[in-house]
């Protein structure tokens, strides 16, 4: 299984603005759809990785817990579905169901959504405050595929809290690890 770490875009950077359709509910999210958050979450997986399948019943559970607590959430996916069919839209809308993921997963199909968030991996993580800055990206926690370090989104957990209690993140922050986003050849 080969890995990738995210890119870390730089600390302070504006979230890049996006549209894109839900698969799930045939309903297009836009980052102006979450302007009242206290915070936001950006994040992109897909269906098939490993890494995603790894935290999967855990970061459904952070989104359950940190959405009640005022944080929004939204994923998105950006791999090639042409290449990669297990990541498709209408899988996308049955993986929402069976991860029992309560945000919006989103369809980058042109991949130009990832390219702004220079997202690199699956899972990769973008936390922004109230003005839509970046506050915190990086890792859910240091568990992987295969080695012994508990999912419990410990890192993501202690960005989340000191933002919604508007403290200051550390900026020492650790890189995500997972699958390369699959882009489409040639474009």
């Amino acid at each position: 299984m080969a890995q990738v770490s995210s890119i870390m875009l730089p600390l302070g950077t504006t979230a890049p603005a996006f549209s894109l359709p839900e698969p799930a509910t045939g309903n297009t999210v836009a980052l102006a759809d979450f302007a009242t958050a206290p915070a936001l979450l950006v994040l992109f997986i897909c269906n098939h990785c490993p890494f995603v399948k790894h935290i999967q019943a855990e970061l459904a559970r952070f989104a359950r817990e940190y959405q009640a607590r005022g944080l929004a959430i939204v994923a998105i996916s950006a791999n090639d579905a042409a290449d990669y069919p297990s990541d498709s839209p209408a899988k996308m809308a049955e993986e929402v169901k069976s991860a029992g993921y309560v945000f919006p997963y989103l369809y980058d199909e042109s991949q130009a959504v990832a390219k702004a968030y220079q997202a690199a991996c699956t899972p990769d993580f973008f936390l922004f405050d109230a003005n839509r800055t970046l506050v915190y990206r990086g890792q859910f926690d240091g568990s992987r595929p295969g080695n012994t370090v508990p999912v419990n989104g410990a890192d993501l957990r202690a960005a989340a809290d000191a933002i919604l209690a508007g403290q200051p993140i550390s900026p020492n922050q650790k890189p995500s690890i997972g699958c390369n986003i699959k882009w489409k050849m040639g474009k």
